[in-house]
This record gives structure tokens, sequence and C-alpha cells, in this order.
């Protein structure tokens, strides 16, 4: 039965008509404990029954900020009845011998209400709890996230620069603090310089670990590279990621596009997994976008990656751009948004000049460090966003 061995006190006046009451009271179940006054109430009482006559006028608000308090009266006209409902007791029952079932009905029901008030503040103050250390941890989370993002950017190549008379700029914004996207541009020897854009499934912190994998293992690639056959470089370090990502088993994959500029013969050689879009050529007033077509990194075994090729002209722009471009252009189609791709990177001739025509909402930062650290700002960007572009051959610093 609700409200069953619940404790309740009964103040009263000593006498049978305090006992005929707590008789009443201790029906169906409930426990009863009478008092003559409100400092002999125990502490575990759920309720507290207050006769009229008991208490002082001064005595009612005290206890009803005490304890859920009824009060009874034997006279709908008393006094101190008023009193005590208006300084804030729950209800009242008037002749509570002749209404004993409407007593007990209500002190039942104000058990309960007070249970279930009791529960919800419980349940708040754990809340309270549990949204504290969420906090904390999310503070924490963000920290981490903000030391990750410094140093994945750390990692990135200085910008802008130029080797051989090829220039590199880019631009990277995060849509978290930490990064999917990377690039490398470095010069290799008087001859060659090395480059890669790649683009890891999804993004944040296990997407950054795949950057971090690709920047250690080109590295060592490149260290093991004896210079010749340039052709075979960018196919065997494809091959080569395909089977590290692979062998790690975290269900990551990546798109990338490895590139070999021969300085001396002006000659790209390249190689691609699943690029898009595909990094764009502009020469004299005319973009195009670069052949060739090769399965993703890291999601199949035993992939061959194509040998590919294009002359480089003595004044070009070369556009690399991850697929997050692909959301700040107009167009209903993808066809529609490649091609306004192209005509922009084709009138563009310089980062910015891309960059600040994109449909970026807000204006973002130019500067790296801003960007890093307002990262999760970016609500615009639905994906991580990059764009490379490499130059040439205007400056001669060998």
């Amino acid at each position: 039965m609700s409200g069953a061995n619940e404790l309740v006190a009964l103040i009263d006046v000593p006498g049978p008509e305090r006992d005929a009451l707590a008789e009443i009271i201790a029906k169906d179940g409930l426990a009863v404990i009478a008092v003559e006054n409100a400092e002999q109430l125990p502490h575990n009482a759920a309720l507290v029954v207050a006769h009229s006559r008991a208490l002082p006028s001064d005595a009612w608000g005290d206890l009803a900020e005490r304890t859920p308090t009824l009060v009874v009266s034997d006279d709908r006209q008393d006094s101190e009845l008023l009193r005590a409902v208006d300084a804030g007791l729950v209800d009242y029952v008037v002749e509570p011998r002749r209404h004993g079932h409407l007593l007990r009905r209500m002190i039942r029901r104000v058990i309960d209400l007070n249970r279930l008030a009791q529960e919800r503040e419980h349940d708040r103050a754990r809340l309270a709890e549990l949204n504290e250390r969420l906090e904390t941890h999310l503070a924490m989370l963000r920290l981490d996230q903000q030391a990750g993002g410094q140093i994945q950017r750390k990692l990135l190549p200085p910008r802008p620069q130029s080797v051989g008379g090829v220039s590199c700029d880019y631009w990277l914004a995060p849509s978290l603090y930490l990064s999917g996207d990377f690039l490398d541009f470095q010069r290799f020897d008087d001859r060659y310089t090395l480059f890669y854009f790649a683009d890891v499934s999804g993004h944040g912190a296990s997407s950054a670990f795949v950057t971090v994998l690709l920047k250690s293992l080109s590295n060592r690639w490149q260290h093991e590279w004896d210079g010749q056959h340039p052709e075979r470089l960018a196919p065997r370090w494809l091959a080569g990621l395909n089977r590290e990502l692979l062998d790690t088993g975290i269900g990551k994959h990546a798109t990338l596009f490895v590139g070999v500029i021969d300085r001396e013969r002006r000659y790209l050689h390249y190689s691609l997994g699943a690029q898009l879009p595909m990094p764009l050529l502009v020469d004299d007033g005319d973009a195009r976008y670069l052949s060739g077509e090769g399965m993703p990194v890291g999601l199949f075994p035993d992939v061959e990656y194509p040998q590919l090729g294009c002359e480089l002209p003595a004044d070009f722009r070369l556009w690399l751009c991850s697929d997050g471009i692909l959301e700040c252009l107009p167009g209903e189609t993808l066809e529609s948004r490649l091609e306004e791709l192209r005509r922009r990177a084709r009138d563009s001739e310089t980062l910015s000049a891309l960059r600040d025509g994109l449909a970026l909402g807000d204006k973002i930062a130019d500067d790296d460090t801003e960007v890093a650290e307002h990262a999760p700002g970016h609500d615009e960007l639905p994906d991580d966003l990059t764009i490379m572009m490499l130059s040439g051959f205007g400056n001669d610093d060998a």
C-alpha cells in the first residue's frame, strides 16, 4: 500500500482525542508517533499531522519549512487553522475523526509527493555531479585535442616556400581541432621535389593519427629512395601505405595524390588513390583536371597504383583540394561543382583568391595558429577543408 511503513508524527495535546486520532491515522499500515510539541518530532518523520490547538501561532511557519505538514481542526472557523494554512502548510482537514478515510488518503498522497520531490532532488544533484564530471572530462579532452592539433600542424611543411623555382602554399582548416587532411612538400635533391596530398576518411583524432603515420612512412620511404626511376616512387609509396593501413586494422582509408617533380625536365611523375577532386593544372589561361584513377588507400589488399605523368609548363599553377571544398561551391550536381572549381582555379592567381571566394560563412582566419585554436568554431564547415597550390618555375633558388 502506498505510504505503508512511513512514519507519521502527530502533534496534539495528550489525551483521549489524540489517542483516537492516532488510531485513525494508523489504519492501512501507517506508523504513527504522537508527540506534544514540535521539539519532540523524530528526525525520520515523513509527515506531520498537527492539530491547530497544539501549536502557538508563530510556530506554523518553522514547521512548514521543516517537514511536510497537514493541519487538522475540529472547527472550520478556527483562526489557528487559517494561520497555519497561510504559513504554507500542505493542506488541512476539518473534523479529522469524522473524515478518517479522507485524512489517510491525504497523508498517503502527501507522502508520495514528498518522496517524489526527494527523488527529483536526488536526481538533480546526481545530474549536476555527472554534468560537472562531464565538463571536466570535456575540458581535458579539449586541451588534449588542442595540443594534438598544434603538434599536427607542426608536422606540416613551412608555408609558403620555394624549391628550385617551384613554390608551394596551402591553407588547412579542420572542422575539429584535429584534421584528417594532410600534405607535405619537400626537396629531395638538386633535381627532384616530392609532395603528397592526403584526405583520410572521417575527421578527428583517429583520422589525425593516420596522418602522423603517413608522415612517418613518407619520411622513411624518402630516405630509402636512391633517386632512380622517379616514375615508380609514387605508386610504390601508395602500395606500401595501403599495406600499412590494412595491417593496423583501424578501418581507416584515405585518398591520396603523390607527386615527384623533376625540375630538370619540368615534368611531374604522379600516382593517386581515388583523389576527388583531381588536381587542376592551370597554364596560359586554361585549367584542366589531371588524368588518371586509382583505388582508395587502405581498403583493398594487393592494389597496384598507376604510373602517370605530365609535362609542367614554364609558368603553371597546380591546385589540390580536399573534397570538403565541394561543399562550399554552388551547384546541384557533382559535375556542376567540379566545373565551378575548375573555373575558379583558372581565374585565381593566389591561394587567398580561391579561398576567399568560397562559401565559408563567417570569414575564417588565414593565420595557422588562429585557425587551429578556433577550429571548433568552424561549424559551417561540414568537413576538413584544405587547399594546396604549387606554382613555378618563376624562381630558381635551387
